[in-house]
């Protein structure tokens, strides 16, 4: 049995084979090639916490896989991380455990990922600006996702601190000065919005971060952040707006995402406007973008064929480049 801790991963994993894994997973989900059980959420109220299990088996990849992500908020007063998170990785031919590895670090990577997928396939090919909203710990990973997929020249980052977000722009500045994109900070998010060609959110709020009608033609928008059915970052209007409407899996964003759900609710939209799933886009059944006057809009809520698939693949990676700690059980 392999175990993988995060500098692991980043030795032999890059965002750009991340991002071609969760093209191959959703593609493969699609496909009706993987089974997802509903999660189960464990509540221990003695220690106020929560564990959760997310299994998926993909029949493609012969590959199975649990993620267990615990929250005890009162980890933080013990110095520990008050969300762990280990992905157990399974062989699907024996059902023996092959690996396990730091489910934390792989969460940010695939969920990044999977919106530098949505923005590779659906942002315009010229895209020059983007905005974040959030400096959380997804934020990074949102942030390099774009990086990879589009040549930007600037990305404005907008918190509803102002002094965090100016520490977390000079932060990513330095990390990816490779790419040669200016970072900023900006204390007011509609106006950096006006002429952005990107939008990506990862907030949980509760409250839309941004106002849908400052948005111009042509922009790409991703809704990473909110991921319950309370949560709603995106302004109802964009999501009417939007020309195409995409959902990594069409189940679960209708029964977890507020952004839409709420929208749904509210009758300002149905589920008949929405375009369908980024594996249908990839896979030829769905339109993606069709001109550059068109807004696109991606939900996202994460599903567990993300993390097996890019379990599988980091795992394969890390064999091939004997990475790792093996341990005999």
């Amino acid at each position: 049995m392999l175990i993988l801790t995060k500098q692991h991963i980043e030795q032999v994993f890059t965002m750009k084979d991340a991002i071609e894994a969760d093209k191959e997973a959703l593609r493969l989900y699609t496909e009706g090639k993987c089974e997802v059980p509903l999660r189960v959420n464990i509540d221990i109220p003695k220690q106020q916490g929560q564990s959760l299990f997310m299994p998926a088996y993909v029949e493609g990849l012969d590959a199975t896989g649990v993620k267990i992500v615990s929250v005890f908020p009162n980890n933080i007063k013990q110095g520990k991380p008050s969300v762990p998170a280990q992905m157990i990785l399974l062989d699907g031919k024996t059902g023996e455990v092959c690996a396990i590895m730091d489910g934390t670090y792989l969460t940010q990577l695939r969920t990044g990922a999977v919106q530098g997928a949505a923005t590779d396939i659906l942002a315009r090919a010229d895209s020059k600006i983007a905005v974040l909203f959030g400096t959380g710990g997804q934020a990074s990973a949102q942030l390099e996702a774009m990086l990879n997929v589009r040549d930007l020249e600037e990305v404005r980052v907008f918190d509803l601190d102002y002094e965090r977000a100016k520490s977390f722009a000079a932060q990513m500045q330095q990390q990816f000065a490779s790419f040669k994109t200016r970072i900023v900070a900006v204390e007011d998010g509609d106006a950096a919005i006006v002429d952005a060609d990107i939008i990506t959110a990862v907030t949980t709020s509760k409250r839309p971060v941004f106002n849908g009608n400052l948005v111009k033609k042509g922009t790409h928008i991703n809704g990473v952040g909110a991921y319950t059915p309370q949560m709603q970052e995106l302004p109802e209007i964009i999501v009417q707006r939007a020309d195409k409407v995409v959902f990594d899996t069409t189940e679960g964003v209708l029964a977890e995402a507020g952004d839409v759900i709420i929208p749904i609710d509210k009758g300002i939209v149905s589920k008949q406007d929405f375009t369908g799933e980024l594996g249908q886009v990839i896979l030829g059944q769905a339109k993606g973008r069709e001109n550059d006057e068109e807004i696109t809009l991606f939900k996202t809520v994460g599903t567990a064929v993300l993390d097996v698939v890019t379990a599988q693949l980091i795992y394969e990676k890390a064999m091939q480049h004997g990475v790792g700690q093996q341990v005999e059980i």
